[in-house]
């Protein structure tokens, strides 16, 4: 049995052309070849907590941050950064909204919440590409994570 290749990077977004964009972006930018795309917060949920449709997931090998789109079908990326900053397993993990919506009551319910960034989406392409790059290189090189616990 070949053992699973670690994420270092889950994303949940729902539109494929920006989840499209994201990857090609990082994986361009030499960031990481390692992302995992799901396509809802209920899946995303899954996904984390090894249950479901990925229950042969080993729930230890988390990603190393998540970038998470605010308006998801089934639930909300709101209610997925609730969801995993109450749960002391994943509650360290970094949480990052990639999201087009500037809307304050959103920005202000995430960082109530405990996110660790929130980046809206550039229009431009290059710009996109940049934000995706950067944040991806700041995630996953320069942030120093907490001890497993």
């Amino acid at each position: 049995m070949t053992m699973p290749i670690p994420v270092d990077i889950l994303l949940v977004e729902d539109n494929l052309a920006d989840a499209e964009l994201t990857v090609r972006a990082l994986t361009k930018s030499n960031v990481t070849n390692h992302v995992r795309v799901v396509h809802d917060g209920v899946e995303a949920l899954e996904y984390l907590r090894a249950i479901g449709r990925y229950a042969d997931r080993s729930i230890t090998a988390l990603p190393k941050v998540i970038l998470l789109d605010v308006k998801l079908p089934l639930m909300s990326g709101i209610e997925v950064l609730r969801q995993c900053k109450a749960d002391p397993h994943l509650c360290h993990v970094p949480i990052v909204m990639l999201t087009s919506s500037r809307e304050e009551p959103d920005i202000q319910s995430c960082y109530n919440l405990g996110v660790n960034s929130y980046i809206v989406k550039p229009v431009d392409f290059q710009q996109f590409t940049d934000v995706v790059r950067q944040a991806g290189l700041y995630w996953l090189l320069l942030n120093e994570p907490p001890s497993a616990p």
